[in-house]
């Protein structure tokens, strides 16, 4: 049974080889399957910080009570096990998590947001679009991730107390919320791969084993998109996976390439199928070998059962005592089939079932990848430029933040955006660079007047 699936057994029917095909709904041919998407995702800013102070009668001088704003809402990716393709995607493409509250009087704290949950199928890649780098490989149901995290509240004026300042009138806007751009891409979790040249007849033992219906023609990249289809056996059920056709150079993106070599890796058990009447079948097995072992090299190394397709033609007939000789002298165990007159075809599904009987159970915990996407803060905490106009830009994560939450309207705020400056070098750095008062200093989306 594949890991997060569930399918009900009542719905298979004996078919004439002996063995079931199940109605699982499980075929991806129609709709077409779609495997990437490309989303945007922003998460809620942090509610602001109060200035307020506690008024009440026979408590005179009752100091600041401003407070605190609420945590924005987070984006969050969660593994549904029900969802098998990433079109939803294709319908809705912006994804926007509330903002915290603001702080309230009497030390109130603002109510932190709602995070915004969305649901991605088992086997997702997640990347940041810009810089490519992974953030999480989501292969166990109920698996989350933040891909965008919600600013924190700002500190309202109780925080800014002390004993030289007594009734500060200063407090925090919250943090901005972040945004970015995300790629998704699905690898199928399938049990069983079948992979060959095109027009192999991948699709037709598909069809023939399972519930699966996908087009088929006697034409090569009859397959443009993968289908799944389930194969039950005496009370047990993989999926199998009818990939693509490959062609030389695959690994490179030649013809359809990475965008289905991806979806080999995370088969447990290799189905290599040979067109029996095809120019030269032995070239074409060495050639998708050699495919699968530059594009990922623990492909070369999966277990794979050889299938000598067509038997039903004379030309394959003749062929294959020659061509078996020559696979068994290369360490391989072939058998022969015609999907379609099904030759053979019973005899193929046992031997599947019983060489995965004797492979390891998928772990998806050994088999993520996990969160490996983090951000580095060894870089320079920021940067000075010069714009078109003479202008100081200050770039920076930090520094960029810290004037979002800056409340411009207090002066003992910006005085305190000041001592941000000073600490983080900014400020030495500006006069270095020749800054002078009067001159323009961008920081973030705030524009100010330089004075010493």
């Amino acid at each position: 049974m594949a890991a997060g699936r569930s399918p009900d057994l009542s719905l298979c029917h004996p078919n004439v080889v002996g063995y079931a095909y199940c109605d699982f709904g499980l075929e991806y041919s129609q709709p077409m399957l779609a495997d990437e998407a490309k989303i945007n995702v922003r998460s809620g800013d942090g509610g602001d910080g109060l200035v307020a102070f506690r008024r009440e009668k026979y408590i005179p001088l009752g100091g600041p009570a401003g407070g605190d704003g609420g945590r924005g809402g987070d984006i969050i990716l969660r593994v549904n096990p029900k969802m098998g393709t990433l079109m939803v995607f294709k319908k809705k493409v912006h994804y926007k998590a509330a903002n915290g509250q603001r702080g309230g009087s009497s030390n109130k704290t603002g109510a932190n947001a709602d995070d915004v949950i969305i649901d991605v199928p088992a086997g997702t890649i997640v990347r940041d679009a810009d810089t490519g780098m992974l953030i999480a490989d989501m292969v166990k149901p109920g698996q989350e991730v933040v891909v965008a995290k919600g600013g924190r509240g700002g500190h309202g004026n109780t925080h800014f107390k002390s004993s030289s300042n007594k009734a500060p009138r200063v407090a925090e806007k919250g943090a901005p919320g972040e945004e970015r751009w995300i790629t998704l891409e699905l690898k199928l979790i399938a049990d069983v791969g079948l992979v060959g040249v095109p027009n192999a007849g991948k699709s037709t033992l598909l069809s023939v084993v399972s519930n699966a219906k996908p087009k088929i023609a006697d034409y090569p990249f009859t397959t443009i998109q993968p289908n799944l289809g389930v194969v039950t056996y005496d009370d047990a059920d993989l999926i199998f996976a009818d990939i693509p056709g490959l062609i030389e150079g695959a690994h490179m993106g030649v013809g359809l390439g990475h965008a289905f070599l991806r979806h080999v890796q995370r088969t447990r058990l290799l189905v290599h199928l040979l067109d029996g009447a095809g120019e030269d079948p032995l070239a074409d097995y060495n050639q998708i070998n050699a495919e699968l072992a530059l594009y990922d090299a623990d492909l070369g190394e999966k277990p794979q059962i050889v299938v000598f397709n067509k038997m039903d033609l004379p030309m394959a007939q003749e062929r294959w005592p020659e061509i078996e000789k020559t696979l068994r002298e290369n360490g391989a165990d072939p058998i022969a089939i015609s999907a379609a007159t099904q030759q053979n075809v019973k005899q193929l599904v046992q031997r599947a079932f019983e060489e995965m009987a004797q492979l390891p159970e998928r772990d998806p915990e050994t088999e993520a990848e996990s969160e490996l996407y983090e951000l580095e803060d060894n870089g320079p905490v920021f940067e000075i430029v010069r714009g078109g106009e003479g202008e100081y830009i200050v770039k920076g994560e930090r520094i960029e933040r810290a004037a979002a939450m800056t409340y411009w309207d207090y002066e003992e705020a910006v005085n305190r955006f000041q001592r941000i400056l000073e600490v983080l070098g900014v400020t030495q750095a500006l006069k270095e660079a020749g800054v002078e008062t009067g001159d323009t200093v961008f920081i973030g989306d705030y524009e100010l007047e330089w004075t010493d």
